[in-house]
């Protein structure tokens, strides 16, 4: 019997190499799609710690920072956040409500994308995790968002690691 032969997809855009870089993988995608993609960009960068590194993984632009930061993609009907944290999922479920949600995935239209301040939101969230977990601190949970980052957004993470 004869083997068939396997066949290596990438999720870059169809019958093209696969991206390299962020920009590669931006020009790729058609307007108006790219725009939004480049806010959802802006607002990572803005939230993310200067020592965040933009790479293609998985096909896709993500942001690295103590692993996975986020990622976004863009899809034939739909765009899609690749937040590093579940329990951020959890923490914003009531601002997430209007977007479809799979395990680890915040998918949206192209025409009602997340707002630039709710991306920034997840991304500290993630990061102040990052940081306590650096600092092997543990603090006591008081609210869903306690429950997700073990401080308060009034707090630096600088507070408990000095």
């Amino acid at each position: 019997m004869k083997k068939a032969n396997s066949v290596k997809r990438s999720s870059a855009a169809k019958g093209s190499v696969a991206p390299k870089n962020v920009d590669q993988y931006l020009a790729g995608v058609p307007e108006p799609t790219r725009s939004i993609l480049n806010k959802i960009r802006a607002a990572i960068r803005s939230a993310a710690p200067p020592e965040a590194t933009e790479v293609i993984s998985y096909g896709i632009p993500m942001f690295k920072y103590k692993g996975m930061l986020m990622g976004f993609a863009a899809f034939s009907n739909h765009c899609s956040l690749f937040p590093g944290s579940l329990s951020a999922l959890k923490a914003f479920e009531s601002e997430l409500k209007d977007f479809q949600k799979a395990k680890g995935t915040i998918r949206f239209p192209v025409d009602k994308p997340p707002s630039a301040a709710l991306v920034k939101r997840l991304v500290a969230i993630y990061v102040r995790k990052k940081s306590l977990i650096a600092c092997h601190i543990t603090c006591p949970p008081t609210s869903a968002m306690d429950l997700v980052s073990g401080i308060s957004f009034g707090q630096t993470s600088t507070q408990f690691c000095a």
